[in-house]
Order: structure tokens, then C-alpha cells, then sequence
């Protein structure tokens, strides 16, 4: 999975990309003025009535407006959190594995214009896109901040954690959708609540999330998104998907596939589409994967592995619940 990374692919620097400000400052017209007064990082501007201060995930203080009209995201949980918000982006960079929004997402951003990829922001597209506030995600690469703050108030949303919780609330504060947030979040915990009642005799029981291409079956460590939802529901995690990680495992030959067993096996791909699923459908057929626990007890499920195994947000956490509680509640 992993999760987005945060630097900008070399292919994106490019000297068209990475030109001077004033080219910046020029394509972005009256959206564009001075890094002080477009980043609110200058704790002595003055912030009109109609603007909020917030301090984004890095500690910066941004002033942003209080009903931002022009929301570009540029991670699949800000695309996602923007959504549950009711607040449709006009810029949107491709989730993992994708052309565009994750597919669950799909319906829902349809004809959002993509201005980047999982490596980072297309700049030009993101001046063309006029926004009046940028949704930066995870991104820590300075000078790519730099040259977005010049386009329009940036706020990092993602913390080191990767809580999609902390990111929802403070998407929140940033598109002035605070009470929004709070009510999405407490709607979640009462889905959990719910849920766990419901699991009776599997509750505690071991999960593993798996997803599988090409290079063998990854499994999904602690510190990423699913791994917090299925704690949430008190499931056990079996292996080393008890560890903390950078995403998912290395890949898992098929040979050694009991390491991605459980109680129950949830496993997929990016897509749900083309030789990444026929691949999945080859596994199901192969002896060791029929001989694993999960799946000789009827207890492993296909999932949308662009919800399950990316880094996920509001939204993927509720569709998360409804697909264990369609697996696992009888």
C-alpha cells in the first residue's frame, strides 16, 4: 500500500514544473499573491472576518477561507474526506494503481480532473485548476510546498500516525465543515459499537488482509488505515501484521502463503478489472491457497483493494465495516 509517497517523482520536477514563481504567479492570475499572504504562515497578517487560522499537520498556522469554494486534494484520504464533507474538489491526483479516484471513490469524483499522481502534484495543473485552497495530504517535499503555497492556502492533512480520524477533523476545520466532521466520526464509532454487538462468536477472532499481484501477496502491517478500523473492531492480527511497517509486508511467495492466514482472509488488488483480478482468480484455484484455514473454512472474502489496502479515509472506513459485517455476521 502504500501509502502515498511523499516526494515528487523526478518525471514531475521537470524544469517546466519546477520553473520560477513568477511563471507560477503569472498562470495563477489574481489566485496568486505573496507567499505571506497566501500561506498565513506570517503569525502578523491580518485575517479578514471571512478567513480561518489553521494549524495544519506540520504545525504551520494557514489562513484559508472560512467556505473555501475551489478544493484541489492531493491524496486519496483528502479526495476521500472532502467527499464525506460534501465538498467536491475541482482537482484530484490518482490514487495507487490508479488512472483516476480509487475505485470506490469513482462514482462519486467522476469528471474531476486529475492534476497529479501518487508522486506528487503536476504544478501547471494544479495553477489551471484555480483553487482557493490546496488539500496537501502527506507531502513534506519544501520546495513543492513552496510552489503550492504561491498558488493558494496549502494545509498538510496527514500526520506521521496516518490517522484517517485526525485527518477528517482537521479537513474539517480547513473547508469549514467542523460540525460535519464531528458528526461523521461519532456516526463511525456508533457503526463500531454496532458492530462489534453484532459479530457475537468471531468477535476477537484473528484477520488477515492480504493483497495480491504479480510479485506474490503482501500483507498489510500496524500504522496503516485498515489496521486501525480492524482494531477499532478488537480483531486479533496474525504474523507479523502485529508489527508496525511502512504500508504492506514485502511480498509473500506463493509458497509461504500460510503466512497470510487467519481466522478469517480478506484478500485483493488496486483494481477490480484486468490481469490483476485474473491473477487472483489463478491464486483461488492453486492447492496452497485452498489448503490455508480461512479458506478451506469458508471464511476468506475478495475486497476492493483500493478501499482496503490504500490509505484509505472516512468514507473507506464505513464501506470497511459494511463488508465485514456482510463476511463475518450471520
Amino acid at each position: 500500500m502504500a501509502p502515498n509517497s511523499t516526494l515528487l517523482s523526478r518525471g514531475l520536477a521537470r524544469p517546466s514544473v519546477a520553473a520560477s514563481l513568477i511563471g507560477i504567479c503569472a498562470l495563477a492570475l489574481a489566485a496568486c499573491g505573496s507567499s505571506e499572504a497566501s500561506d498565513g504562515s506570517d503569525p502578523g497578517a491580518s485575517t479578514s472576518p471571512k478567513d480561518n487560522q489553521v494549524t495544519d499537520a506540520t504545525g504551520t498556522s494557514v489562513k484559508v477561507p472560512s467556505t473555501p469554494e475551489r478544493v484541489v486534494v492531493l491524496s486519496e484520504m483528502d479526495l476521500d474526506a472532502a467527499l464525506a464533507l460534501g465538498v467536491r474538489p475541482v482537482g484530484l491526483t490518482a490514487g495507487r494503481g490508479q488512472q483516476g479516484a480509487p475505485g470506490y471513490l469513482a462514482d462519486q469524483a467522476k469528471g474531476v480532473p486529475v492534476v497529479g499522481a501518487v508522486t506528487g502534484p503536476d504544478i501547471e495543473k494544479v495553477v489551471r485548476a484555480k483553487p482557493d485552497v490546496i488539500l496537501a495530504g502527506q507531502l513534506a517535499d519544501e520546495q513543492v510546498l513552496q510552489q503550492l503555497r504561491k498558488v493558494a492556502p496549502t494545509v498538510v492533512t496527514i500526520d506521521g500516525t496516518k490517522d484517517w480520524k485526525k485527518a477528517l477533523s482537521l479537513t474539517g476545520k480547513a473547508l469549514g465543515r467542523e460540525n460535519k466532521a464531528a458528526a461523521f466520526l461519532a456516526d463511525y464509532d456508533t457503526r463500531v459499537a454496532a458492530l462489534k454487538k453484532d459479530l457475537g462468536p468471531e468477535a476477537g477472532k484473528s484477520v488477515s488482509v492480504a493483497r495480491y499481484s504479480a510479485k506474490g501477496s503482501a500483507v498489510m502491517q500496524q500504522g496503516v488505515f485498515i489496521s486501525d478500523v480492524l482494531g477499532d473492531l478488537g480483531f486479533t492480527r496474525p504474523g507479523i501484521q502485529n508489527r508496525k511497517g511502512e504500508g504492506h509486508s514485502t511480498p509473500i511467495s506463493d509458497e509461504n502463503l500460510k503466512e497470510i492466514d487467519g481466522d478469517w482472509l480478506f484478500i485483493g488488488t488496486l483494481t477490480s478489472t484486468g490481469s490483476d483480478q485474473a491473477l487472483v482468480d489463478e491464486l483461488s484455484d492453486r492447492p496452497a491457497y485452498k489448503q490455508l484455514r480461512a479458506v478451506s473454512s469458508g471464511r476468506s472474502t475478495v475486497i476492493d483493494g483500493t478501499k482496503w489496502t490504500s490509505l484509505g479515509g472516512a468514507q473507506a472506513a464505513v464501506s470497511v465495516l459494511d463488508d465485514i459485517r456482510k463476511a463475518m455476521v450471520k
